[in-house]
């Protein structure tokens, strides 16, 4: 498709209907973008669990559309591609290029969550940006999966990529590949992954240039604009529903990754009008530990919260974050600096921070947030050499638990919450890809906190190492405190995990790692919701 075109200097508005026609259409490529993903990629993380997102930007690294896949990923790909655009430069990008990184200190979350970038251009400018990020199953690192709880450095984590050309002008840099791949524990999953990654872009890519072939660039550059614009329209009003005011809240960490530690996400809301400040400049500092996570994940959180409490139906692109100023702390837990670990800053601190924003709201606007929900990814990674195979694997999953509650409504059991949104592996898959049977698959009963309405329950899976030796590395959080109720309503049960071999059973800390024999089970119960309101009100009418 040959096409020339130039910004036009003045464009037009566009009418409700056209607009509304424009935000689905540049959704659907999104949503098209992922799916190809999802149905192109080798490992069950993606092509199971869906643990990927896509976006449709403009050049400048601006959000115009995305999928409805992770909050966490899409909250903060808008950071990631522009800044790796800056780094690479955008007059230097040629057609057929397409970029490849992974670092969390320009915006990236863990290094497993790989991003890939590709520029559309028409003639010789570039129109748009297409970009996908996916969870991969290892980078690397000091454990299988790579994501080790008690890293003390980056470095032990995996692979660090700085944007890099994946693809120069249409060539695959096989250099790049080989040395990725050869650091990596699981190389035809990992390239095959990769590969998914560039296929579902090049649909992307397709999708966007259709579009300008059939209505122009004119029409195009008006509409990413007037998309932006109408978000931060509706943003605002929906910002300015709110009660003027303040509310601080701060809730904690039980665990940085290598030992037990009292770890406080201080969050301060402030509302004036159609605009909104969050401060949380009052959290801890970066810790020893891999919770740590950089300032894109804690903007996420930001326009996640606000999008759930303000309007859910709000377009996400990056008119929804034009009226939120975002503070954080460089050398913070939530805004962490090199070379700070940060595998579990996704899974544990990004859940604790919405936590505390949902908390700081509800002192805003009582009744306007849901109580505490299990608050963790409950991340589990058990990884090896199959003696069956000889070949390396590394199982990777997240597990649901239970919602919070809200004044309306009771939390959904065994779900994923806030930020992920991936689904569980189905246990025929698990037994399949590797050495591992699933024992016990149950939501855990009686864990939601009471309430008028109450929380939701935790989940239980339980494995057991079929053959060899593997390590494990299990991430989740809320076993030494409780998810917390709201206005009456009680506390979630915490969450707990266990291994059982032939010494018997034993308990296990909130995150750790753990070595296992043939033989040797693992499970985890993750924590309930908590619950809202006093379930005696609902009784008695008292």
């Amino acid at each position: 498709m040959t096409l020339t075109t130039t910004t036009p200097a003045n464009p037009v508005a566009l009418d409700p209907v056209d607009l509304e026609i424009a935000r689905n259409r540049m959704e659907s490529i999104a949503e098209e973008i992922g799916t190809t993903l999802i149905r192109t990629s080798y490992s069950p993380n993606i092509k199971d669990r869906r643990d990927c997102s896509a976006g449709v930007y403009r050049p400048s690294g601006e959000l115009i559309a995305q999928a409805e896949h992770i909050p966490l990923h899409l909250g903060l790909m808008p950071t990631l591609v522009r800044r790796a655009l800056d780094e690479i430069g955008r007059e230097k990008l040629q057609p057929g290029d397409v970029l490849i990184t992974n670092n969390p200190y320009i915006g990236g979350s863990h290094l497993p969550d790989t991003c890939i970038i590709t520029p559309v251009f028409v003639g010789e400018e570039i129109v748009a940006v297409v970009a996908n990020m996916a969870h991969h199953v290892d980078i690397g690192g000091i454990t299988p999966g790579s994501m080790a709880t008690h890293a003390t450095e980056i470095f032990q984590e995996g692979i660090r990529i700085p944007p890099l050309r994946l693809y120069n002008a249409g060539e695959l840099a096989k250099d790049l590949v080989a040395l990725l791949l050869t650091n990596i524990r699981t190389p035809d999953k990992t390239r095959g992954d990769l590969m998914a990654q560039v296929s579902a872009n090049m649909i992307g890519v397709r999708r966007v240039l259709e579009v300008i072939e059939e209505r122009g660039i004119e029409y195009f550059h008006t509409a990413c604009e007037a998309l932006v614009d109408y978000s931060e329209r509706r943003t605002r009003s929906a910002i300015a529903a709110l009660p003027d005011g303040e509310g601080e809240f701060t809730d904690y960490l039980e665990h940085n990754g290598a030992t037990e530690q009292r770890i406080p996400i201080a969050v301060k809301v402030i509302k004036r009008g159609d605009e909104l400040t969050v401060d949380l400049t009052g959290s801890a500092d970066q810790v020893a530990g891999a919770v740590n996570c950089s300032s894109a994940i804690s903007d996420a959180c930001v326009a996640y919260v606000v999008k759930v409490l303000a309007d859910p139906t709000l377009p996400s692109n990056a008119g929804l974050m034009r009226p939120i100023t975002v503070i954080t702390r460089p050398g913070s837990v939530v805004s962490a600096e090199f070379p700070a670990p940060v595998a579990n800053g996704n899974t544990q601190t990004s859940m604790r921070i919405v936590d505390a924003l949902f908390g700081a709201f509800d002192k805003l606007s009582p009744g306007m947030a849901p109580a505490a929900s299990c608050g963790s990814q409950n991340l589990l990674t058990i990884g090896g050499t199959d003696p069956a195979t000889g070949i390396p694997y590394s199982y990777v999953e997240t597990y649901g638990g239970g919602q919070g509650a809200t004044a309306s409504m009771s939390g959904a059991d065994a779900t994923h919450t806030h930020m992920t949104n991936t689904r569980n592996t189905p246990c025929e898959v698990i037994e399949r890809e590797y050495p591992l049977r699933v024992e016990h698959y149950a939501i855990a009963r009686g864990t939601g906190g009471e309430g008028q309405h109450s929380g939701g329950n935790g989940m239980i899976r339980e494995l057991t190492l079929t053959r060899g030796t593997a390590i494990a590395v299990i991430a989740t959080s809320r076993t030494t405190t409780q998810p917390w109720g709201l206005h009456g309503g009680q506390d979630g049960a915490p969450s707990h995990s266990w291994t059982t071999n032939q010494s018997g059973q034993r308990e296990l800390p909130s995150m750790g790692q753990v070595a296992l024999t043939e033989g040797a089970s693992l499970g985890i119960q993750t924590a309930g919701g908590g619950g809202y309101g006093s379930a005696y009100k609902e009784t008695t009418g008292k």
